[in-house]
């Protein structure tokens, strides 16, 4: 979909909001403004328009701009169902099977608990554009605070499930620190090791090294891997289930 694009805004410490543009229509949205003031500015150089917020979950530096920016420019406010009593001003919750239209770009809702107990993510299929929030990162995955690995594992399955051609659009830019873990659990995979080469070039400039293609994820996160055998023999839990594996790479992870 020629018409429908994405721009990445940086907000708070390492935090990224996503302004979508459908250009066939002229609709705007944003998803998980974190805070208002950059996400204006970058409103105001195109024209002052915005339609749709789109939250991921209901953590403070992903709405945080909400309010502001739906009052100013009247827009529509959308988030997880399951979070609603969490998220100020919520109009419409949405649920796994529900959609979202930015003009003429549909996006589809999936549920993906684990980070938080109501997560959700945005896939615009023909635009080949996943919005994840917290639940999967470049080289990582969101910390289980409010979800077990079970949840987390199952979300992650959906998402790895898409196309490799995705365009992954997470909440942080944490690739750097995630690349040097994954590292830790997976020292011999060659595509990791050319990824973390790759994001540490990408970062001495500067540059985000979001947004990250889903099909390289899939060979070098090792949250993506817990069931491969390779991974599985690298943390010395070879044939275990693969919800352990990623259990013991996650608390591996929050201790690094």
């Amino acid at each position: 979909m020629a018409s429908f694009r994405v721009t990445l805004i940086p907000v708070l410490k390492d935090n990224y909001a996503y302004l979508l543009e459908d250009e066939s229509t002229g609709m705007v949205g944003v998803v998980d403004p974190g805070e208002a003031d950059p996400v204006a500015a970058k409103l105001e150089a195109k024209g002052g328009r915005l339609d749709w917020i789109l939250n991921t979950h209901h953590h403070g530096d992903h709405v945080g701009g909400n309010h502001e920016l739906a009052k100013r420019y009247g827009a529509s406010i959308v988030g997880p169902a399951a979070e609603a009593h969490r998220i100020p001003d919520l109009d419409r919750g949405v649920a796994e099977g529900d959609h979202v239209m930015i003009g003429a770009a549909r996006g589809s809702v999936i549920e993906v608990p684990g980070h938080t107990a109501g997560h959700i993510a945005f896939w615009f299929e023909e635009a080949g554009a996943l919005f994840c929030g917290d639940t999967l990162f470049a080289l990582g995955c969101g910390r289980l605070l409010e979800g077990t690995p079970e949840q987390m594992w199952s979300s992650l399955q959906k998402l790895r499930a898409l196309p490799n051609t995705a365009r992954v659009y997470c909440g942080h830019e944490y690739t750097q620190s995630n690349a040097r873990f994954a590292l830790t659990v997976d020292p011999a995979n060659p595509v990791l090791q050319a990824y973390a080469e790759d994001v540490d070039d990408t970062r001495s400039s500067g540059a985000p090294t979001i947004p990250c293609q889903l099909g390289r994820e899939k060979l070098a996160n090792p949250f993506l891997r817990a069931d491969a055998a390779d991974l599985q023999a690298a943390v010395g839990m070879a044939g275990a289930e693969p919800v352990a594996v990623f259990a013991e790479i996650r608390r591996r992870k929050d201790n690094f």
